[in-house]
């Protein structure tokens, strides 16, 4: 007979709950959950069963139920790239992102080796202006000088990248160019391949059958609000990664088509509440090659070297980060039970005003939001303008909080390396062989994968996060992985 436990002058609800997790048939279990997701922020928690069945016999082999759980479900990670959402699975994301760039640039996970001889470049495209905001201009040497306000600001200001007059500052174009960068980015691959060929001299049918341009690109906000890209992009032979490019093809040759494909790639917008906005890139660009070896040091600013490393994890850490690093919120702003539109439809399907947010469509008022004054009318601006009819299919709304980016923050083309899907497939089959030699060393029989059926499985998604005394725990999984981390990088205190 089990005997209740009485907690009531446990004053903590964590605490309590702890106790009782404590005391539940396999505590050892619960504590093994926890650790499977590695401190996961907020997982994702499934109720179900699966069974492993004989082809031949129909006799049960395996089965597993989360009836059986000390907790009664299952708790699987997030698999949130965000790294102000689950800094645990934003940190198995920049991993697979730094592999899959790296090996796009030095070879391994299927990709040739030579690829680190072929010609590369790391370009920075960046937006136009919309107005004058505060900035560091610097000199050459790294001196910082006054602002155009006449001021000289300290590194992190909270002015920096606000406008010096917000009266007079395009927010309606600003918003449209984070909205339009998708396909704007897909302009300019286009025109970088007709750009390289007229440079050449030769046709578009002629440099296609002898050269395939690779490439990978992140986003990042700037401080001002608005995104710009960081790409790399490689010269292969025609069969992709595992042929050289011909001789012809070299940094000096992409460089120049670079720069004319960021001139031509540009197209128009009209509204009649708005008038016409030019979509195109920002005068300023960068052109950098990237080198295979080396010390460099690689920073937001002038470097004198780029190396296959660095870039990888350049790209990696920008593409765990997301809007908030530009001072908005990193959550929708849309009402979930209007989707934003401001009614329900009631059973006569008429429109019936939404009790949730009085009609506004917002989870939470736009005003009341703890952002700056700029961000807050970057955010109103994307919310009206996704409301006006020729923007509709822009859904601007749905993505105010993204100050009107509604792009993927990373993309790669198909022949660049691996996929993200594959370093999972690696990382999954690794887990399986973990797990099949654990059965071995338990003596259980090793199934014939020739006649075995995975059947009769069926999960349903209950909720998400933590209870009270499993944070508690999982908290103590982030200490111990922060340590570990540490100690890769600074050295063991105990050593």
């Amino acid at each position: 007979m089990t005997r209740l436990l009485d907690l009531r002058h446990v004053i903590s609800p964590a605490l309590r709950d702890l106790v009782e997790l404590a005391n539940t048939q396999d505590f050892d279990r619960v504590v093994e959950q926890v650790r499977n997701v590695r401190g996961c922020s907020r997982p994702v928690n499934l109720v179900g069963h699966t069974a492993t069945l004989d082809a031949t016999t129909k006799t049960v082999l395996r089965s597993y139920t989360t009836a059986d759980e000390p907790t009664g479900r299952l708790l699987t990670a997030c698999g949130n790239r965000r790294a102000s959402r689950c800094p645990s699975c934003s940190r198995v994301y920049a991993a697979d992102t730094y592999h899959l760039i790296k090996a796009g640039l030095s070879g391994g996970k299927n990709v040739a080796e030579t690829v680190r001889s072929h010609p590369r470049a790391f370009v920075t495209l960046t937006a136009p202006s919309f107005g004058p905001v505060h900035n560091r201009p610097t000199t050459g040497a790294g001196k910082v000088l006054d602002c155009r306000c006449g001021e000289r600001h300290h590194e992190g200001a909270p002015e920096l990248g606000t406008p010096l007059n917000p009266a007079t500052y395009d927010y309606a174009g600003a918003v449209l160019w984070n909205a339009h960068t998708g396909d704007l980015w897909r302009r300019f691959t286009i025109y970088l391949r007709r750009e390289l060929a007229a440079h050449l001299g030769m046709t578009q049918k002629a440099l296609n059958a002898a050269l395939r341009v690779s490439f990978a690109k992140v986003a990042e906000y700037q401080q001002r609000g608005l995104v710009h890209f960081h790409a790399v992009i490689r010269f292969d032979g025609p069969d992709g990664h595992t042929t050289p490019p011909p001789s012809w093809a070299t940094f000096d040759a992409l460089s120049t088509a670079v720069g004319l494909a960021v001139e031509r790639a540009r197209f128009t917008v009209e509204s009649d509440a708005i008038g016409e906005r030019v979509i195109a890139w920002g005068g300023r660009f960068k052109v950098d090659p990237i080198t295979a070896l080396g010390d460099g040091e690689l920073t937001d600013a002038r470097v004198a070297e780029y190396t296959d490393a660095k870039v990888a994890g350049y790209v990696a850490k920008y593409a765990t980060k997301s809007a908030e690093g530009s001072g908005t919120v990193d959550r929708t702003l849309i009402c979930r039970p209007c989707t934003g539109r401001g009614y329900t439809r009631g059973p006569d399907g008429f429109r019936d005003l939404c009790h949730d947010c009085d009609g506004t469509g917002q989870a939470e008022p736009i005003k009341n939001l703890k952002v700056q004054r700029h961000v807050r009318q970057m955010i109103r601006t994307a919310w009206a303008l996704g409301h006006l009819p020729e923007f509709a299919h822009l859904k601007l709304w749905k993505w105010a909080h993204m100050l009107g980016f509604r792009g993927h923050f990373s993309t790669k083309s198909r022949a660049y390396s691996t996929t993200l899907g594959a370093l999972r497939d690696v990382r999954r089959a690794w887990r399986l062989a973990q797990a099949q030699a654990a059965r071995e060393r338990a003596g259980l029989p090793a199934p014939d994968e020739n006649t075995t059926l995975v059947t009769d499985s069926s999960w349903a998604y209950l909720a998400s996060g933590y209870r009270p005394g499993e944070e508690l725990l999982a908290a103590q999984v982030r200490h111990e992985i922060d340590l570990a981390e540490r100690a890769k990088t600074e050295g063991s205190p105990w050593l």
